[in-house]
C-alpha cells in the first residue's frame, strides 16, 4: 500500500482529500504546514507528498529539497499557474489546480506512483565523484570511461542520446550530465515516454488549450515549457508516437512549442537528453521512428554498461545499497556474509542495478540478524557450493600444462616446476603474482576456471582482492 503525506492548511480540503485517497486504497497521513510535516513525520518515508503551494510559514516547494527522493505533487489555484511552473523547475513531479476534480487527482496520483523509479542512491565511491555530486557509483574501467565522456559533454548544450539496458541507470546518468552543466541551477524535467498513455503524451509534453479535447477543462502548460532554460530528459524515447515525434523535431530545430489546440507559438530554450534501450536505427527502418529526429538526437552517445560487465563495481554497489536501506528503515548497519558476497558476485543480474537494488532492499527488510545479511535473503537463483571435482580436474590440467611449460599466456609469470607445490600452492602463487596486472575475468580465463570458481578459491585460501588491481 502506497504511503501519501498531505500537507494542506485548509482543514476541509485536507480532510476531503484524505478520505478520497483512503477510499482508493492509499495509506494517508496529513499535516497543516511544512514545519508540522517535518516534526511529526519523516517525508523521506513516503511514496508521495501532496502539498499546497502557499502554506503558513515555508512554501510547500521547500518539501522538495527536504524529501529528496520522494516525489512532491504541488496543489495551486488557477491564479497561481506561473508559480506552479516555477515549482516544476524546482523539482516538483507535477502540479494540479484547485479546486481539483476527484478523478483528475486520482489519475495524477496513480500515474506518479506507477512512474516513480526506485529511490536514487546518493553515496559515492571516489572523492572526485563526491565533489561532482552526481550520485553515480563505480570505479570499473567502463564506468571511468563513462565519467570522462560525461565530463566532456556536460558543459556543452549538445543533445545527448543514452543507450543502455533497462535498469542500468539512464536517468541517473542524465542527472549527472545536468548537474555538471551550465543549466544546473534550472530545472531537470524527467519524463518516461513509455509510462504516459499515447493519447496524453502530446498534452503532457507540449501543453494544451482549454477545450482542445474532451476533458481539457482548462489550459495547461506543457513540461517542455517547464524545462525552459533547463534540461528535458525523455526516457524510452523509442516509444514516442509519430505525431509527438514531429512536434519534438520542431522544438529541436526551431526552439518553438505550440500547445495542442493553440495557434500561438512559444519560444523555449531547452537542452534535450534522450534515452532508450531500443535500436533506433532499426525502428527508423521499420517506419516506427523518424529518421530526421534520430539524426537530431544522435549528436553525442553515452553507452551505459550492464551490471554484468562491471565486475569490480558489484560489491561496492551492494554495500552502498545496504547502507542506504539500513538508514532508510532505521536499522543498525548490516554487513553482507561471505556467502552473500559470493552470490552477488556470480549472479548475472539480468535486471541490472535495479534488480540489485530490489534484492538488497528485500534482504534488509527481511533480515532478523543484528549484523549480517546471508545469501538466502537475496532470493537469487545461485548456489553456494564448494570447489567441485570437475573444477579440481580443470585446474589440475592447467597446472599440469604450466609445470610442463605449456603456458596459457605470455603474461603468466613462470612457476618453477622443480618446486614441490600442491595444487592449492600453485593456484595461490599464480593469483598473488598476477592480480595486480590482471582483472578477475582475465585471471579466471588464464586459469581455465569460472569467476565463481576463482572467487570461491580466494575465500577458501584467504586471498583478498587487491583494491588497486587492474579493473576491466
Amino acid at each position: 500500500m502506497s504511503k501519501i503525506l498531505i500537507v494542506e492548511d485548509e482543514a476541509i480540503i485536507r480532510m476531503a482529500l484524505r478520505k478520497l485517497l483512503e477510499r482508493n486504497g492509499y495509506d494517508v497521513r496529513e499535516a497543516g504546514s511544512v514545519k508540522e510535516a517535518t516534526t511529526k513525520h519523516n517525508p523521506k518515508n513516503y511514496d508521495l507528498i501532496i502539498s499546497d503551494l502557499r502554506l503558513p510559514g515555508e512554501l510547500g516547494t521547500s518539501l522538495i529539497a527536504i524529501a529528496i527522493n520522494t516525489p512532491v505533487l504541488i496543489m495551486t489555484s488557477y491564479a497561481s499557474l506561473r508559480s506552479a511552473v516555477d515549482a516544476m523547475r524546482m523539482g516538483a513531479v507535477d502540479y494540479i489546480a484547485k479546486p481539483f476534480d476527484h478523478d483528475e487527482m486520482l489519475t495524477t496520483v496513480k500515474r506518479i506512483l506507477s512512474d516513480t523509479p526506485s529511490v536514487d542512491i546518493k553515496p559515492l565511491l571516489t572523492q572526485d565523484e563526491a565533489d561532482d555530486g552526481n550520485g553515480m557509483i563505480g570505479n570499473s574501467a567502463v564506468m571511468q570511461e563513462l565519467y570522462r565522456r560525461i565530463a566532456q559533454v556536460s558543459p556543452t548544450d549538445a543533445t545527448v542520446l543514452i543507450h543502455g539496458e533497462t535498469g542500468t541507470g539512464k536517468e541517473l546518468t542524465a542527472r549527472a550530465v545536468h548537474q555538471s552543466s551550465k543549466r544546473r541551477d534550472n530545472a531537470l524535467i524527467c519524463i518516461n515516454c513509455a509510462a504516459i498513455p499515447e493519447t496524453l503524451i502530446e498534452s503532457e509534453l507540449f501543453g494544451h488549450e482549454k477545450g482542445a479535447f474532451t476533458g481539457a477543462a482548462s489550459s495547461r502548460e506543457g513540461l517542455i515549457v517547464a524545462a525552459d532554460r533547463g534540461t528535458l530528459f525523455l526516457d524510452e524515447i523509442g516509444e514516442l508516437p509519430m505525431e509527438a515525434q514531429a512536434r519534438l523535431l520542431r522544438v529541436l530545430q526551431e526552439g518553438e512549442v505550440r500547445p495542442v489546440g493553440s495557434t500561438q507559438i512559444q519560444k523555449v530554450n531547452v537542452r534535450l537528453i534522450a534515452a532508450t534501450h531500443r535500436d533506433l536505427k532499426k525502428r527508423c527502418r521499420e517506419g516506427l521512428f523518424r529518421e530526421d529526429l534520430y539524426f537530431r538526437l544522435n549528436v553525442i552517445q553515452l553507452q551505459i554498461p550492464p551490471l554484468r560487465d562491471r565486475d569490480d563495481d558489484i560489491l561496492m554497489l551492494a554495500e552502498a545499497l545496504v547502507s542506504h536501506y539500513c538508514d532508510t528503515y532505521d536499522k543498525s548497519l548490516l554487513s553482507l556474509s561471505q556467502n552473500a558476497m559470493t552470490v552477488i558476485s556470480n549472479y548475472d543480474w539480468p535486471g541490472n542495478v535495479r534488480e540489485l537494488e530490489n534484492a538488497i532492499q528485500r534482504a534488509v527488510i527481511l533480515c532478523e540478524s543484528s549484523s549480517t545479511i546471508d545469501h538466502e535473503l537475496l532470493s537469487l537463483n545461485v548456489d553456494v557450493m564448494s570447489f567441485s571435482s570437475e573444477q579440481h580436474h580443470e585446474l589440475d590440467e592447467i597446472v599440469r600444462d604450466i609445470t610442463q611449460g605449456d603456458s596459457h599466456s605470455a603474461s603468466i609469470h613462470e612457476i618453477d616446476s622443480d618446486e614441490d607445490l600442491s595444487l592449492e600452492d600453485y593456484f595461490q602463487r599464480f593469483v598473488i603474482e598476477n592480480q595486480e596486472s590482471m582483472s578477475e575475468t582475465d585471471l579466471a580465463k588464464k586459469l581455465g576456471v569460472s569467476r565463481k570458481c576463482l572467487w570461491e578459491r580466494r575465500q577458501k585460501l584467504g586471498i583478498p582482492r587487491k583494491k588497486n588491481a587492474v579493473k576491466k
